[in-house]
């Protein structure tokens, strides 16, 4: 039912919360100490998680907690003690990413709402069913789904649906980023992105290295605008959507106040056709004064790649305050305004296109006279700062007002919605008295007092006593229905034991409506008793095998059939001629699928897969591509898409019906080792290629190229012949396929010196990706790992060779197994 869309709220401290739920979200989604993807948020300890909880349901409003990361295999059993005691303080529901996690939880909490992270990459609606068999009860949609994809999903799903639609947007789609671990250690996938997409750089080619366009120089070439649908909502409540997502949990309570406010009240025009409930063109400002890098409608609204990016800035962007009309130095700048400008505002200072450092208005003047705040119109005057001159554009990046009226809203705590609660009192005789609380959902508790009530010796206590001293409730969430009175005459009773009665049944009335789900207790040292967490050492030795990835005929046309177990294809065009010759080399054959498909593409690489005959098995980067192949004939393969960080996932999706897995390129060489020594499944780790930083649905070439995007990225003369200069020079190059673009990594991982240490391991497949490379270069990385891993050549025949690749200037990279990840 529409009326039944929540407006869900992000929420990074306590304040945050009172912002949320003052200004009318019905839910809210905020991070504990542990286990979440926003380490930087100030985030909520137990106890205050407790408060939290307890809080909102008073107010009506549910509490979703996000344990949205990978986990490591020594991290799970702290987690499920960490989200059983979740389930105990009463959180609604819990929104998670990690396979391995999930089924863990279900064994534990198998009636704990789960809620799929947009970290999974849930952008079809194959990927939905696949939730579905596992009990879910939301999905997160991917952020670059669009408002016909979002319907196609619901048409054939009972799950229920949540988008984002406003907010700062991740120009990868979350949970296929590497590029913040590879180039600082920090992982997105385990809450530690440092942004490497908000820095700036230059479009260049690939082979000279040289500028492109001198406009798309050291330019913001990856950040997004922040998402703004406001103007949208009845398109947004007609797709399917249950859940209105607003990012910004390291956002201040302000920024919560004033977006939610202001959505809360789009969604009530459209739920109640309320015209009173008009966004106003004040209102669009207040959104956009509080924060923006820009607006767009997104990928939801398929807006064009030039309106999404954010080219010149990555930060908050401001609005326009006015221009610089002199300066006289050391003495003052004035400027002449577009809006009011009042002191304790923040403003920002772009010189010659460029931005220039931010300040604080503490002082002000009007015609030299110290003034509070300058009217639109007028000319006001802040003290000199070198640098500024005549001209410079001037933005205003806080408001000091705007900040003041949004905190008056969450000033006053109490509950926003006051609850009726009806007294029944008896007073006997010679009996303790009892008090019975009914409230208007029906809700009632009895509390006893640990007296005798007595007769009076001097002055009874009169029925307006009781009604009064019943009546005090203005400290709780109630207020008075009715008192119903049963006492005898001439009775004695101390008005402290009235009160006590009163506190003691309202206290247990809260207590009621705070456990919204009605659980009884889970005690952790029970389900630490289980075996669960026990894993088997593997017996049998490993098969130290090379397997190799390519993406084209191109390079299959390269490789030395003689030297190679498995083969990993991402084409289909004129491969079944292929198939028999490889077949004949007893080369495990694999079709590789795309880490992104869209709902429309399912049928095709059905057909596909469909065709081509005499293969072992198909590879699956993809949640929908793993539900779609579930039943078929074919070994499946978890490719690096699942993001594999533990053994429980591995035991997961081994359930839901893989045979072999790719392990996380963001797992340490132990770790690796250790996830293999602990499984009788196949299990493979890339040991040379060039990562994918990124797949991204937005395409930085069609910046230059003006392309308002299509599925004919083929044809792009300027396809795999450009890339991005960050600020230290190193190159990534760009390609684009269908309706994505990936962003690999300057660097190849290249571990053929520290091959040992894996093989002395458990590890099956050592994997070698071919993305960009020429033919010598397949050619001969090929032949020395697998003479390498064969016994044929030795360590320092090995180490010549990655002399040799130095020597050619190709930077190399040992990836993450040295370093792990934050």
């Amino acid at each position: 039912m529409k009326n039944d869309i929540e407006i869900l709220a992000p929420v990074g401290s306590i304040e945050s919360l009172y912002a949320a739920i003052k200004n009318g979200a019905n839910a809210v989604y905020l991070g504990g100490k542990l286990f979440n993807a926003r380490q930087y948020a100030s985030n909520f300890d137990e106890e205050e998680l407790k408060q939290a909880v307890n809080y909102a349901h008073l107010n009506g409003v549910r509490v979703y907690v996000t344990i949205n990361i990978l986990l490591n295999n020594d991290e799970l059993k702290d987690a499920i003690d960490y989200i059983v005691y979740l389930y105990n303080i009463d959180v609604d529901a819990i929104i998670v990413q990690d396979m391995g996690l999930i089924s863990l939880i279900k064994k534990v909490l198998p009636n704990l709402e789960l809620h799929a992270s947009t970290q999974m990459t849930i952008n079809n609606y194959l990927g939905v069913q696949f939730l579905e068999d596992w009990g879910f009860k939301r999905v997160v949609l991917a952020r670059e789904v669009s408002m016909n994809e979002i319907k196609e999903i619901k048409s054939k799903t009972e799950l229920e649906l949540e988008g984002f639609i406003h907010g700062a947007l991740c120009v990868s789609y979350s949970g296929q980023c590497l590029m913040s671990s590879l180039i600082g250690q920090r992982s997105g996938n385990r809450g530690r992105c440092a942004q490497p997409c908000r820095m700036p750089y230059t479009l260049v080619n690939l082979k000279s290295k040289n500028t492109i366009d001198p406009n798309l120089s050291n330019k913001y070439l990856l950040s997004l605008k922040d998402l703004q649908t406001i103007e949208h909502m009845e398109d947004i409540v007609n797709s399917g959507l249950t859940s209105l997502k607003i990012e910004g949990r390291m956002k201040k309570p302000e920024y919560v106040a004033i977006v939610v406010n202001k959505y809360r009240k789009a969604l009530d025009k459209v739920l109640y056709e309320d015209k009173n409930r008009q966004v106003s063109k004040k209102d669009m400002k207040e959104i956009e004064q509080i924060f923006n890098r820009g607006f767009t409608k997104g990928f939801l609204f398929n807006e064009e790649f030039k309106d999404i990016i954010s080219l010149d800035r990555s930060n908050n962007k401001g609005v326009y305050l006015g221009t610089i009309v002199s300066v006289k130095k050391g003495s003052y700048i004035a400027i002449k305004l577009q809006q009011d400008l009042h002191k304790g505002d923040g403003i920002q200072f772009i010189i010659n296109g460029l931005e220039n450092k931010g300040i604080l208005v503490d002082r002000l003047f009007l015609k030299g006279k110290k003034v509070d705040s300058v009217t639109r119109g007028k000319v006001a005057e802040i003290p000199y700062i070198q640098g500024i001159n005549n001209g410079c554009l001037v933005m205003k990046t806080s408001d000091y007002l705007l900040n003041k009226r949004a905190e008056e809203t969450f000033k006053d705590k109490k509950v926003n919605k006051m609850k009726t609660v009806s007294f029944f009192i008896e007073l006997k005789k010679g009996l303790k008295p009892i008090l019975t609380a009914c409230d208007d959902d029906n809700n009632y508790v009895t509390i006893e007092g640990d007296y005798l009530v007595e007769e009076a010796i001097n002055k009874p206590i009169s029925k307006e006593i009781v009604i009064k001293q019943l009546s005090k409730l203005s400290d709780s969430i109630f207020k008075l229905n009715t008192i119903d009175i049963t006492m005898d005459d001439n009775i004695a009773m101390p008005v402290s034991k009235l009160n006590y009665l009163r506190r003691s049944a309202i206290e247990k009335l809260e207590v009621l409506y705070s456990n919204f789900n009605k659980r009884n207790f889970i005690d952790i040292n029970e389900v630490n008793k289980s075996d669960m967490f026990k894993l088997k050492s593997r017996i049998d030795s490993s098969l130290k095998r090379l397997s190799i990835s390519i993406n084209n005929e191109y390079q299959l046309k390269q490789l030395d059939l003689s030297k190679v177990d498995r083969l990993y294809i991402n084409y289909f065009d004129g491969l079944d001629k292929y198939i028999n010759k490889l077949k004949e080399k007893n080369i495990e054959v694999y079709l590789k699928t795309d880490r992104i498909i869209t709902n429309d593409k399912f049928q095709k690489l059905k057909q596909n897969i469909n065709l081509v005959e005499n293969i072992n098995g198909i590879s699956v980067s993809n949640y929908g591509a793993l539900k779609l192949l579930k039943n078929s004939k074919h070994s499946i393969h978890c490719d690096t898409g699942f993001n594999i960080f533990n053994n429980y996932s591995i035991k997961a999706l081994k359930d839901y019906g893989a045979d072999s897995f790719t392990l996380s390129s963001e797992l340490k060489l132990d770790q690796v080792n250790k996830i293999a020594s602990k499984t009788e499944n196949n299990c493979e780790t890339t040991v040379y290629g060039y990562y994918p930083m990124m797949v991204t649905k937005y395409c930085p070439i069609a910046i230059y190229t003006k392309c308002k995007g299509s599925n004919n990225c083929s044809l792009c003369k300027n396809n795999g012949e450009l890339g991005l200069k960050d600020r230290k020079g190193k190159v990534f190059p760009l390609f684009r396929k269908y309706n994505y673009t990936t962003i690999y990594n300057s660097e190849p991982l290249v571990m053929l010196e520290y091959l040992d240490e894996l093989l002395k391991g458990k590890i099956d497949y050592y994997r070698l990706d071919f993305t960009i490379e020429n033919g010598d270069m397949i050619k001969d990385i090929q032949a020395i790992y697998y003479d390498y891993i064969n016994g044929l050549i030795n360590r320092n025949e090995a180490k010549e060779f990655v002399k040799k690749l130095k020597a050619k200037g190709i930077d190399i990279t040992k990836g993450h197994y040295y370093r792990g990840v934050l």
